[in-house]
């Protein structure tokens, strides 16, 4: 058991920087828990992640375990996607990151899935998603295809 209190990070912190219609990857970490958080909630500039959107494209998973992991997939990413993305763990405090959307601008810390080779956070995200189906303890949330 854990003596430090739980604790999230996002991956990629404080800033992420994706290109227009690319898939917007966020991954959060919750570590020194002693049991799974309950949930992973998100939210975009303090506003709910609706699953349900005309928009779709957006999935959200959660690993539960010792390290509790939590992925927001948002498809498609588009300039209105731009802003402050949150994950709140129910047993410790959010973790943030900025994610800027990107409209042929190329600075040095983008990240980007376009292209013909896949990031090693895709196939990460292919082999986690690949478990979801398989394993009791991962929960998945609106798999909408892009409308």
């Amino acid at each position: 058991m854990s003596t430090a209190s739980p604790r999230a990070h996002i991956i990629g912190s404080p800033d992420m920087h994706v290109d227009i219609g690319s898939t917007i990857n966020l991954t959060c970490v919750v570590t020194h828990s002693s049991q799974p958080p309950a949930y992973v909630y998100w939210t975009h500039n303090d506003e709910p992640i609706k699953y349900d959107s005309p928009r779709g494209g957006i999935t959200v998973l959660t690993e539960r375990g010792n390290t509790t992991t939590g992925y927001l997939l948002i498809q498609a990413a588009g300039v209105p996607d731009t802003g402050n993305y949150s994950c709140s763990p129910s047993n410790t405090s959010a973790a943030t990151i900025r994610v800027h959307v990107l409209n042929g601008e190329t600075p040095a810390a983008m990240q980007t899935n376009v292209g013909g080779t896949a990031s090693p956070s895709s196939l990460l995200l292919l082999l986690t998603l690949t478990a979801a189906l398989q394993h009791p303890f991962l929960t998945m949330y609106g798999c909408h295809p892009y409308i």
